[in-house]
């Protein structure tokens, strides 16, 4: 695996190529060549990230009530927003696959991009700090969680006159 390129693209260079080369194999290869998967990474990757974006909203946006910070988070952590940056990223030139997951060679599935970026920052975190992840979250969230952050309390048309028709009776 050319580790290299991969590193350049999310701005980290790992200390142990084992973490990455985990974070991006997945369970269709995973399970014919007898290796470890990114399942779990991604399962604690998914943890980090609901963590580091509730804090970056928390100390941002002090403007947002509870409720609206929730919806921004689900927002900007949800599958297609991982999946933009795990193709602005090229991990769908880098994910481990069986054959049939890929077209002309690259990876397209929405989920498996999506899960992968969610491992990739687990295996940063193992290789590294919470501060470097941080980061690497951050720049690639932050333009989601503004443009997000503006729309959340904008309400349609509708929605104001049927609350107005409640308010008055």
């Amino acid at each position: 695996m050319q580790y290299e390129k991969i590193e350049k693209n999310i701005g980290y260079t790992f200390k142990n190529k084992e973490l990455l080369k985990t974070a991006l194999t997945h369970t269709s290869y995973a399970n014919l060549h007898g290796v470890e998967s990114n399942e779990k990474l991604e399962y604690l990757g998914d943890s980090i990230l609901e963590f580091i974006s509730s804090k970056y909203l928390y100390n941002n946006y002090k403007n947002l009530k509870e409720g609206e910070m929730t919806k921004v988070r689900a927002t900007v952590v949800c599958e297609q927003s991982l999946y933009n940056v795990a193709m602005r990223l090229g991990f769908n030139e880098f994910l481990i696959t069986w054959k049939s997951e890929k077209i002309n060679g690259e990876v397209k599935n929405k989920a498996m991009l999506a899960d992968s970026v969610e491992a990739v920052i687990a295996a940063m975190f193992l290789d590294s700090d919470i501060d470097t992840v941080e980061k690497f979250i951050i720049d690639n969230l932050k333009d989601a969680i503004e443009v997000e952050s503006r729309q959340v309390g904008v309400k349609d048309y509708k929605t104001v006159l049927q609350e107005k028709l409640q308010e008055k009776r």
